[in-house]
């Protein structure tokens, strides 16, 4: 697969503009996507945000094996971080957001109520494309101030949004991937997860190497939901189908629709349908 690069010159201006707001900011939330925990790790977040208080929020963890989240729940907090792991969609953990906040942010808070300071904690949601922020922020909110879809690059810059209830001050940022992938790995799994537009790629390899990795650690799966039966002599492409197949994804004369198939792979396993995978390991 060739190499995938998407950096938009969006993205270089939301570095800038998230530069410029940190001053004014007491802590950063950085979300990373429970199913690759490692992958959405934009690495450039270590010196950006160098020096601030840092909550972790594993997202979407409804959709990634809970086996491992508990597994990368516990590496992250060996290494001193706060986490959490949340599912907006369920309500899952969101509940303790605001007590982990608060738990990072004690010693300042009790600086200010010994100077009789009362002001909201501002905290900056951080995370790469389609990683639920402006979702956590409207779950928090209570509101649909951010915009949140499921695809990338909707957020294009940063927004304010006051909780009063829970006493916090959130600036929404737009989603920043990295220049370049030194593991191209880390970008295959990045689009699977809909954090790269599927237009500038491949979707018929993607969606083979998906299969690939589902395979490896979670092949039950792929046979209890499209009801095919695997080989170990398979290879990938055979695999996708055999899927394509079973669904009926075929145009006349026999041949595969790969399009659709490809679509529909991408699209059940980022809805979860396949099954709770996760592709990294901790």
């Amino acid at each position: 697969m060739a190499d995938i690069v998407w950096y938009p010159g969006h993205m270089a201006k939301a570095k800038r503009l998230i530069k410029e707001a940190l001053p004014n900011i007491d802590m950063v939330i950085e979300l990373l996507d429970a199913r690759a925990p490692i992958s959405s790790t934009n690495p450039d977040f270590k010196n950006l945000f160098c020096g601030k208080p840092t909550l972790t929020l594993l997202t979407k963890c409804s959709l990634a094996d809970p086996v491992e989240t508990q597994k990368f729940q516990m590496r992250l907090r060996s290494t001193g971080r706060e986490v959490i792991a949340i599912d907006c969609k369920t309500g899952n953990g969101v509940k303790n957001i605001n007590a982990g906040i608060r738990t990072l942010m004690a010693e300042k808070l009790a600086r200010d109520a010994a100077r009789g300071i009362k002001r909201p904690i501002r905290a900056m949601v951080a995370g790469i494309t389609n990683v639920g922020k402006s979702t956590l922020i409207n779950t928090l909110s209570g509101t649909k101030k951010a915009v949140a879809q499921d695809r990338p690059g909707v957020t294009r810059h940063n927004s304010r949004i006051s909780i009063p209830s829970l006493g916090l001050e959130l600036t929404d940022t737009p989603g920043i991937l990295w220049h370049k992938f030194d593991d191209q790995l880390v970008g295959i799994k990045l689009a699977c997860l809909g954090s790269i537009k599927d237009d500038i790629l491949d979707t018929l390899e993607l969606s083979c190497r998906l299969i690939g990795l589902i395979r490896e650690n979670y092949a039950e799966c792929l046979v209890e939901r499209f009801k095919i039966e695997l080989s170990d002599e398979d290879t990938d492409f055979e695999v996708f189908e055999k899927i394509a197949r079973k669904r009926g994804f075929i145009r006349s004369g026999g041949v595969i629709d790969e399009d659709r198939a490809s679509s529909v792979i991408l699209d059940e396993f980022r809805a979860g349908k396949i099954g709770r995978i996760t592709l990294d390991r901790a």
